[in-house]
Parts: structure tokens; C-alpha cells; sequence
């Protein structure tokens, strides 16, 4: 029999020896430290060697050699159905089954990166989730919102003027409350797991700036209503300028994505009222080519750099409830966890920052009952690092210092294994 994320590979019972502990919680690392789990994909014991239960003859051993186990990571704001670098507008010219192949192949770039779960914030199909979910692909398991909301000449309006849609789909547009409860209600009849809104104009966007604001506070309102009365859904807010950020809290979403114009006020509400910052920092501090990017973008983008790294340092400082997410598409995917380097670069604890890419974005995506952390009775999701990530948090962002990963108790990525010796059959 096999179970969802396996694709027919069969679990065993798994025993990690030898290792350091991070188990997510922010406690101090533990060493040398064991990490057992079921055949059922579920950690029965996380903890030091000298009080682990005796291996059995079922388990599978994993030396890490004095290496580092962490959790698996999160990457909660990812965009896995576009490449780096081809922009979302000219996604319609591409031929889809191609599309849909290369957006497989950076799942698994991904998964291999240590991200074992990851929430897509606009273009990627429900399909994609259910695919991996299924074992017809192997990739992070997936919460998708599927479109973006957007209203008319909005952040995730990149229709031609003439109205033809070239990024096959990934917006909805809503110029009213009723029209934003009907478009929460589109989305979620194409399986969406969350709702995206754009509270603010931004970056990319050739119409708007950061500091327009998006849908007004009433038409979130409405968005968030409509989630709530549908199972409770969750709501993204890209939201950049501190007024539509404003907007976004006081409307009652549950994250702030990007966050770059965060000023004290709206850190005091978002503290309030729970809200999550995601400040995916990645786009903040890679490379501006004024050559290769369109005037408006590079402007923008020369403004704003200097002013999001002292708000979200600032945010920072304040222990803002921050999760991780890189916007991975505007950047290059498979280097997810460069993100928590960027985090420590603003100010935040090595330890901190390893926090915020586990259970604190497993709590933003509501899994952090089975996800995040390592102790007995959660999913068996880890990681196992080259290096020390509270020495050098740039270890992690490497994935060639991610020598092992096991997702739901299968392990995804095993660079610990000694090679094969020769067959003396070679030509």
C-alpha cells in the first residue's frame, strides 16, 4: 500500500544518529542527538542519543555524520508556475504541456533546497497540489491560492490594453465589494486553499506604484468575509505602501506579504490583531540591472531598497510574528533558504530566523499541529545540513549543503549515501 507524497515508495521506519538537534522551537541545539519515526511517517523520538530508544532491525539508519537536523523548511510565498526571469505576461504564448513539465522540475528544485512545503501565491493550479498530494509528482506539499485579486489596473492587472490576457489567467479582477466576494468565490471553486488580494500597487506592475492602494479597506473586508464564511480560508495581502498595509490589517487579512513601507502604527496593529509578515526579502536584495529591467521597475526598485531593509529591521527589532517567503520567480528558484541569511542581515538571531522558517510559518499555514517542529506525533519532515547554521545561517541557503531530505517520513534527496563501487562492467 502506499500513501500520499510517496509516489509508490514504500516507507520504512527511519533512525537519524549522530546528529545535532534544531528542533524549531528555539530551544538550544541538541548533541548528539537522535531522530526516530515510524513506518508511518511520524516521529516517535526527537531528543538526546543518550536517552533515545534502542534502534530496531526495521529502521532505517541515517549517520549524519555530526551534522545538523532541522525541520523541513516553508517557503510561504512562492510563484512555482513561472521561471525566473519570464514574466507572467507572456505565459499564454508558452505551450502549456511545457509549462507544465518545467513547473514539475522547479517543484522538485524546490523540495531539494529544503523547502518540504510551500504556499503559491498566484499561477499555479490546484492540480499541481493534488498531483503532488497524489505521488504523480514529487515537490513540497502545496497550498495554492490559484489567482490573484486585483482590481482594474491593479498590481496583478497585466492585461493589454486592448484586454487580452497573457498570463493565462493568473489574476481575477474586482472593482466592488459584491464583485470581491464574487471573485473569492471563483477561486475557490478552482480549489484554491487561500486567497490572494493586492492591497497595494508594486514593483513589477508597469500601472501602479508601491504606495497606491489596492482594494479598499471595505472590499477586503468583503474578501475576508467571503473566506470565512467558506471553511474559514486565510488572506493574503500583497501589500507594500504603509496605506494599503493599513488597509490590508484593519480589513482582517491574515498575513501581510512583502510589508516594505511597515511603519510603527501598522506594526502596533499587526501585533494586535495576529497578523503575519512575510517580507520576502530576496527581491529587496538581489541584483538591480538597470540594462536588463524596464524603466519603471528599476526606478521603483532603486527607491524602495534602502527603505524596506529599515522598516522590516525595524519590524524585526519590534518581534514582528515574521514567516519566510522569498516571492520565488522574481527571484531565481531553488535557493529558497538564502531568504534566512537576509533575515540575519536585518538583525534577526540565526535561531530566530531558522524559527520563522519553520513553526513560524507552519503556524501561518495552519499546520503546525503536524508541521515545523520536531518532536514525537508530528510528520516526519527534516532536513539535514552541512555546516552549522547558527555559526553561518548562509549554509542553509546552499542547496548543496542540504545533503538529506525526508519528507512525511520518505526521504526525497540522500546525498549521505557512499557512492556505488564499480560493476568493472563500465566501457
Amino acid at each position: 500500500m502506499t500513501d500520499p507524497l510517496t509516489t509508490d515508495i514504500p516507507r520504512t521506519a527511519l533512525r537519524v544518529e549522530n546528529a545535532t538537534l534544531i528542533d524549531g522551537t528555539g530551544a538550544a541545539p541538541v548533541t548528539p542527538a537522535v531522530v526516530m519515526a515510524d513506518a508511518d511517517g511520524t516521529i516517535t523520538y526527537a531528543g538526546p542519543a543518550a536517552t533515545a530508544p534502542p534502534a530496531t532491525d526495521a529502521a532505517r539508519i541515517i549517520d549524519a555524520g555530526g551534522r545538523t537536523v532541522l525541520p523541513g523548511f516553508f517557503d510561504c510565498h512562492v510563484h512555482l508556475a513561472y521561471a525566473h526571469g519570464s514574466p507572467p505576461s507572456r505565459r499564454a504564448e508558452l505551450d502549456p504541456v511545457l509549462v507544465t513539465f518545467d513547473t514539475a522540475a522547479r517543484l522538485r528544485q524546490t523540495l531539494d533546497a529544503g523547502i518540504t512545503s510551500a504556499r503559491d501565491l498566484g499561477g499555479l493550479s490546484a492540480g499541481y497540489r493534488t498531483a503532488v498530494e497524489s505521488g504523480r509528482i514529487v515537490g513540497p506539499r502545496l497550498h495554492t491560492a490559484v489567482r490573484i485579486i486585483s482590481h482594474t489596473g491593479g498590481h496583478a492587472d497585466l492585461r493589454m490594453p486592448d484586454g487580452t490576457d497573457l498570463t493565462a489567467g493568473m489574476s481575477e479582477i474586482a472593482d466592488t465589494a459584491d464583485e470581491s466576494r464574487l471573485a473569492v468565490r471563483r477561486v475557490l471553486r478552482e480549489g484554491a486553499d487561500l486567497i490572494k488580494v493586492c492591497a497595494t500597487g508594486g514593483m513589477g506592475s508597469p500601472y501602479d506604484q508601491p504606495d497606491d492602494e489596492g482594494l479598499l479597506e471595505e472590499e477586503i473586508r468583503a474578501v475576508v468575509d467571503e473566506a470565512r464564511r467558506h471553511g474559514g480560508k486565510p488572506v493574503a495581502a500583497h501589500a507594500q505602501g504603509n496605506a494599503g498595509i493599513l488597509n490590508a490589517i484593519r480589513g482582517g487579512v491574515t498575513s501581510v506579504e512583502h510589508g516594505y513601507g511597515l511603519d510603527d502604527p501598522a506594526l502596533d496593529l499587526a501585533g494586535e490583531r495576529g497578523v503575519f509578515v512575510v517580507p520576502t526579502l530576496s527581491t529587496v536584495y538581489a541584483g538591480i540591472n538597470k540594462a536588463t529591467m524596464p524603466a519603471y521597475h528599476y526606478e521603483k526598485k532603486v527607491r524602495w531598497s534602502g527603505i524596506t531593509k529599515e522598516n522590516i529591521a525595524r519590524a524585526i527589532e519590534r518581534g514582528a510574528r515574521i514567516a519566510l517567503g522569498t516571492d520565488a520567480a522574481v527571484g531565481p528558484h531553488g535557493v529558497n533558504l538564502m531568504e534566512l541569511s537576509y533575515l540575519v542581515d536585518l538583525g534577526m538571531d540565526p535561531m530566530a530566523a531558522i524559527v520563522a522558517g519553520t513553526r513560524t510559518s507552519a503556524e501561518l499555514l495552519g499546520v503546525a499541529d503536524r508541521l515545523g517542529t520536531l518532536a514525537p506525533g508530528r510528520t516526519a519532515d527534516l532536513v539535514i545540513c552541512d555546516g552549522d547554521p547558527l555559526a553561518d545561517i548562509g549554509v542553509l541557503g546552499d542547496p548543496a549543503n542540504i545533503l538529506c531530505v525526508v519528507q512525511d517520513g520518505i526521504i526525497r534527496k540522500d546525498l549521505l549515501l557512499p557512492a556505488a563501487p564499480p560493476t568493472g562492467k563500465e566501457s
